[in-house]
């Protein structure tokens, strides 16, 4: 079923019904708005994508489309909605989205063994919390909330990944 999600077809749909949902919860509601105008819920939605798809190449292009995607309808809805939303805030998200790809490289990483997978998730929620506390005003009790489920899938959910294609060891051998 991940699969059927996770692809980019699949991406890009899920970031312009995402994008279409953030927009409608800002114009219709005032705290889950605010949830998702905030980068700390789009961290944890990025980390999902990412440590899900089945190898770091495929989860750079999932989480490019989804953010592009995402991006798009938010802000073609508001522009014919004539929606409030400032070029500083375009562009801060526009280049989020362009590094997302980086980004989803090394989520991808934080959920392989070692040392540096767990400093690689230590960082993605001292991001999210920073993020949180520096550009957004304060930490919340929904920032609480994210950043708990951040840990929960970064330290301790496994994640599957023997269904990765991969070469066989015994092809040669035929």
């Amino acid at each position: 079923m991940k699969q059927r999600i996770l692809n980019p077809a699949g991406m890009l749909i899920l970031g312009f019904l995402s994008g279409a949902l953030s927009r409608w919860l800002d114009l219709r509601t005032t705290n889950l708005g605010n949830v998702f105008s905030q980068l700390a819920i789009w961290i944890l939605f990025g980390v999902l994508i990412s440590i899900y798809s089945r190898t770091k190449k495929a989860a750079m292009g999932n989480i490019l489309l989804f953010c592009l995607g995402m991006l798009l309808t938010y802000y073609g809805t508001a522009a014919a909605t004539n929606g409030v939303y400032s070029q500083t805030m375009i562009a801060g998200w526009t280049v989020f989205a362009l590094c997302s790809p980086f980004f989803a490289w090394f989520a991808w990483l934080a959920k392989e063994k070692g040392v540096f997978p767990k400093l690689i998730s230590a960082g993605i929620v001292l991001a999210s919390v920073l993020s949180s506390v520096v550009l957004f005003d304060g930490f919340r009790f929904y920032d609480v909330v994210i950043d708990a489920l951040l840990v929960y899938f970064l330290f301790f959910k496994p994640v599957d990944r023997c269904n990765s294609p991969r070469p066989s060891a015994n092809k040669s051998r035929n």
